[in-house]
């Protein structure tokens, strides 16, 4: 009987402690099952819309999914109100202004899923989606007087500075994802210096330099350092009523009269990566979609060719993704890419260029933005056809860091001078007007140890701001453009036929733009 009792009193025991490990592997095994009971806390104050970014920091947020795009800009709205009269005017400027207010709306849709997503990932105020409207109405090729550029309008100096490359094949300043990245870096930068929203939208405008020293100024002078309170430039104290009328009428269109188009919240493009370079034309061919909606969602690009080193993941809408790689897969038609870049080995003329890259000196002027009367300077990175035997792709350096740079082009006149008095060597003559003594020699039917008599015509072939201010005689011949070949005989009468080589410009030449210092533009972008 005593040995039946312990049978059982184990028995149970073993049961207990079965139940007692189910339950503890329920509760690891389930989020559902609290570990403990806790005492529910109740809000104070009244009830407020969780924001996508505050519901990560906390257990709980509301299931219900936004309905469109706008509903979730709405939900994340997280800066101060602005009011007054300036607010007042710009709603009533974009209100009486529908199809102005459609149309940015309308050629937003390709980008705002976008731009929304990065700011709640920064966990930033939805506001901000909306800024594009203020700067370029959301046109990524838009240009300002200043040559600010793209939908955040970057300065090529702030560019350079948030990374966003500006050569001779694309300008990321335009890029959708770069000039976002770039934008939002910069307001984060601005709002940390600042700690307050307006501010830093005001610095983002005006320059964070000019908002320091007006904050610096008003704090000296017992002055409040608010934005109204600051004193600044018109457009800077149109700045945020602008963005803060945009926002009432996203918040309130009905309010305004204001129809929004509907903007599903479901990402527009997807990125696709690009390994080989290929054209512009082929990628939208196959991705089933026009060139002109290819170039809307990658306009940072210049030339007919994407430079895979340079440019290695491209966007297209959403749907056209995977026909783009399906249709890429089975491409064998030929090779992907008909056009490569040629660094050019000395300053050349176009036309001289065109003839090396087998093309036309019109054509070869329209694809590169060659301007008249330039030489093309050595080193610069042009654009020609690609070769059908050319297996290799543009690299990194060049793609990243192409430029194209200019000198103009110098023209000469046939001119007459006179030896001195005592007589001169024709390397003294050619030491005088810069030219090499083998030309003025050629020019004159003798050697280049010759000497001339005191007083002897010595013809020349000189740039034609050094031909007017010397004391010579200048034949009325046309100009002669140095890019053609000439020669000049001692006669008058003989016409050239053999190439001068031209004399050095007097003036320093005119280059494409060179890479802005690191550094804030003082415009703000």
């Amino acid at each position: 009987m005593r040995l039946l009792h312990l049978l059982v009193l184990t028995s149970l025991l073993w049961l207990a402690g079965c139940s007692t490990t189910a339950v503890s592997t329920a509760s690891s095994d389930s989020q559902d099952i609290p570990a403990a009971i806790h005492t529910p806390l109740y809000p104070s104050g009244p009830l407020r819309p969780i924001t996508a970014g505050a519901a990560r920091g906390n257990a709980v947020a509301g299931i219900d999914a936004p309905a469109d795009l706008w509903d979730r800009i709405r939900r994340g709205f997280a800066m101060p109100d602005l009011d007054g009269e300036l607010v007042a005017d710009r709603e009533q400027w974009y209100s009486t202004r529908p199809d102005y207010l459609q149309r940015m709306t309308e050629r937003s849709r390709k980008y705002l899923f976008h731009i929304v997503e990065e700011l709640e990932r920064r966990n930033m105020p939805t506001e901000l989606a909306l800024l594009p409207y203020i700067e370029s109405a959301f046109n990524p090729q838009a240009v300002s007087s200043a040559k600010a550029a793209g939908m955040w309008q970057f300065m090529p100096a702030t560019g350079t500075y948030f990374d966003l490359k500006q050569n001779a094949f694309r300008d990321d300043r335009r890029d959708v994802l770069a000039s976002t990245r770039a934008a939002l870096d910069y307001l984060q930068k601005l709002y940390g210096m600042f700690g307050d929203w307006h501010l830093a939208l005001a610095a983002y405008n005006w320059g964070e330099g000019s908002v320091a020293r007006a904050i610096a100024k008003n704090e000296k002078l017992g002055l409040g350092t608010t934005y109204p309170e600051l004193s600044m430039p018109a457009e800077t104290r149109l700045y945020v009523p602008k963005l803060q009328a945009v926002k009432n009428i996203v918040a309130a269109p009905d309010r305004f009269g204001a129809e929004l188009p509907l903007i599903e919240n479901h990402p527009y493009f997807q990125t696709v990566e690009i390994t080989r370079d290929i054209d512009v034309e082929l990628v939208a061919s196959l991705a089933g979609i026009r060139e002109q909606d290819f170039r809307a969602l990658n306009p940072s690009l210049h030339k007919p060719v994407i430079l895979a080193a340079g440019m290695p993941q491209i966007l297209l809408p959403w749907d056209n993704a995977q026909v783009f790689r399906r249709n890429l897969q089975a491409y064998t038609e030929g090779q992907y890419a008909s056009w490569t870049v040629w660094t050019v080995p000395t300053n050349m003329s176009v036309a001289a260029a065109a003839q090396q890259a087998g093309m036309s000196e019109a054509d070869l002027r329209q694809l590169n933005g060659i301007p008249p009367r330039m030489l093309i300077k050595a080193g610069s990175a042009l654009m020609v056809p690609r070769a059908a035997t050319t297996r290799q792709d543009v690299p990194s350096q060049l793609a990243d860091n192409g430029q194209i740079a200019f000198t103009p082009e110098i023209v000469t006149r046939r001119t007459t001078v006179r030896a001195a008095k005592r007589g001169e060597t024709v390397a003294s003559i050619a030491h005088r007007y810069k030219v090499t003594a083998a030309d003025v020699a050629d020019w004159n039917d003798v050697k280049t140890g010759s000497r001339f008599k005191g007083g002897e015509a010595v013809v020349m072939y000189l740039p034609v701001r050094l031909a007017a201010s010397s004391p010579a005689r200048t034949s009325p011949r046309q100009p002669v453009i140095a890019k053609h070949p000439v020669k000049a005989a001692a006669s008058s009468a003989k016409a050239p036929t053999r190439a001068a080589r031209p004399a050095p410009a007097r003036t320093a030449a005119k280059s494409a733009p060179a890479r802005p210092a690191a550094k804030v533009a003082k415009s703000g972008r």
